[in-house]
């Protein structure tokens, strides 16, 4: 096996001091030195007998955990003896989720390399940007995303392995060579703190950060939330609409069921619509996706079987209590609502069953630790201001000076404002810089937000502040309704709706009708957009 190591990410981790602090206080968070991922994740499912289990399922076939195991090992043989990976390297993917993207992932991780997920949406300018940040190496296509991708790929200064291969379908390059080669690939002894991913943001501030992982915070989200929120079943069943190239979506469809020895269902284009047709088809037992998707599927739910549906789970962005409430009243399932980052691996405040309450995120999940800061960066034991967390994972920029603007004193501050209240739970005001200061008067865009959702005329909504020489800033709401031609009488019944819910000076007072909100490839809105309008 070669001894060389490729430093390049360890050396442009933050220096110590600029790291937040991280905490081990539980058993469960007690990781041996020596740890691969991967080999928890698959291959010890396989040494612990439960190698016939459905490990991943979709409308191309299913994968037991021992065949996934070993097309991943066949992979990482491929890599490290024919391409020349050597541990440290970066290994862009990208497809869609899938079968073959999954073992990808893992055999990169067996490999010793270090994964680079990206959505197939990305254009050949966002795709060179993250070659250039990240000096990829090697990268494993899914043919079907060759076109942005090329281009980038071909300019690329660092570049000097690609593999491609064809969905789930086998016809493949890569498929004709896995076939080929040698079984079982004793997987690289990386330690607990080598990188293992390079998670790039969703860019809802238009400039995505690089974000490296651990293999050990790999398994945290596992052995936090998915252990103390979640507690997954061996016979259940998983679907999410994140790819994988979101730390949301590894978690959902990779980490937690494979841990569990469930099924992870993977769908290549999981609009509401199909997502909620899968689920009924294959019946998904955990969903999760976005707030903006169970609205969505509100609207879609006749006909849909539904009837192994016990847990759903919503995050990316806040969840309206409306949504919440309607989505319990259609279904009989409560939502688990969430927040996350991609700093922090996954979800870090949480809550569920007796524990919900409608309209807040939750509770610090068990192994974090969180609060609010004033403006002088002190902790309020409740009240309002920047919300900041400490656990096992947390801020590492790929060589990046913002990473100043997110640790402060130990803490990952994420940028959201939030109140804490005397029960110690935690309740969404707004992202830190969507705070619209009207006359005088803080608003909470998502607040308003809110009102809007609970008329039934609204599907999707954001508010943001705008200019006014009047009063500093205004209210301005852009609507997504289920008519192409919205009746010129909504806007004020809208607006007289609002000052029914909330304070009338909060009512949006400009409206604009759009068929559709910009978004990130994970669903999440894209306020910057909306402000370029």
């Amino acid at each position: 096996m070669n001894d060389m190591y490729d430093a390049f990410v360890r050396d442009h981790l933050p220096l110590r001091q600029a790291q937040p602090d991280f905490l081990f206080d539980r058993p469960e968070l007690q990781y041996p030195a020596t740890l691969n991922a991967a080999v928890e994740i698959v291959d010890r499912a396989v040494a612990e007998g439960d190698g016939d289990r459905v490990a991943i399922v979709n409308d191309a076939g299913r994968w037991t955990y021992a065949e996934l195991a070993d097309l991943s090992a066949r992979i990482a043989r491929i890599l490290v003896e024919d391409e020349g990976l050597v541990p440290g390297n970066r290994v862009l993917l990208r497809g869609p989720n899938n079968a073959m993207l999954f073992a990808s992932w893992l055999g990169v991780l067996k490999a010793g390399g270090i994964a680079v997920t990206t959505m197939p949406i990305l254009r050949a300018q966002e795709i060179s940007a993250i070659l250039a940040k990240a000096r990829i190496s090697h990268a494993i296509v899914d043919g079907r995303t060759e076109a942005d991708f090329l281009p980038a790929w071909q300019a690329s200064d660092h570049g000097r392995s690609l593999l491609t291969y064809q969905g789930d379908g086998g016809e493949g390059l890569l498929e004709q060579r896995i076939a080929q080669a040698a079984p079982g690939f004793p997987a690289i002894e990386t330690k607990a703190d080598d990188p293992a991913l390079i998670a790039f943001t969703s860019g809802t501030t238009g400039h995505p950060k690089g974000c490296i992982q651990f293999h050990r915070d790999i398994l945290v989200p596992n052995d936090t939330f998915a252990r103390h929120i979640l507690k997954p079943r061996r016979d259940d069943v998983f679907a999410c609409s994140a790819p994988i190239a979101f730390t949301f979506g590894l978690g959902a469809l990779l980490i937690f069921p494979l841990l569990a020895r469930a099924t992870a269902l993977t769908i290549e284009r999981p609009a509401p619509a199909a997502l909620l047709a899968a689920a009924a088809q294959h019946g998904v037992t955990i969903l999760l996706t976005a707030p903006t998707a169970y609205k969505e599927m509100l609207h879609q739910l006749a006909g849909q079987d539904l009837s192994a549906l016990r847990m759903c789970v919503s995050a990316g962005e806040h969840l309206p209590e409306a949504t919440a409430r309607a989505w319990h009243e259609a279904t009989g399932v409560r939502i688990i609502d969430g927040i996350g980052a991609t700093e922090m691996m996954h979800i870090f405040i949480s809550a569920a069953g007796d524990d919900i309450r409608p309209g807040a995120t939750g509770l610090p999940v068990p192994g974090f630790e969180a609060c609010i800061l004033d403006d002088a960066g002190n902790p309020l034991s409740s009240g309002t201001g920047r919300l900041a967390v400490k656990g096992p994972c947390g801020c590492r920029y790929l060589d990046d000076t913002r990473q100043a603007n997110y640790v402060l004193n130990g803490w990952n501050v994420t940028g959201d404002t939030y109140r804490l209240d005397a029960q110690g739970y935690f309740w969404y005001v707004s992202r830190s810089d969507d705070m619209i200061v009207s006359s005088g008067y803080n608003i909470g865009a998502p607040e308003v937000e809110n009102a809007l959702l609970a008329h039934p005329a609204v599907r999707e909504c954001a508010v943001i502040g705008v200019p006014c020489d009047q009063r500093g800033q205004r209210v301005k709401a852009f609507i997504v309704t289920g008519d192409p031609a919205p009746p010129p009488s909504l806007a004020k019944e809208l607006q007289d709706h609002v000052k029914m819910l909330i304070a009338p000076y909060k009512y949006p007072r400009e409206i604009v009708f759009v068929a559709q909100l910009p978004k990130t490839g994970n669903g999440k809105l894209q306020r910057y957009a909306l402000r370029d309008l």
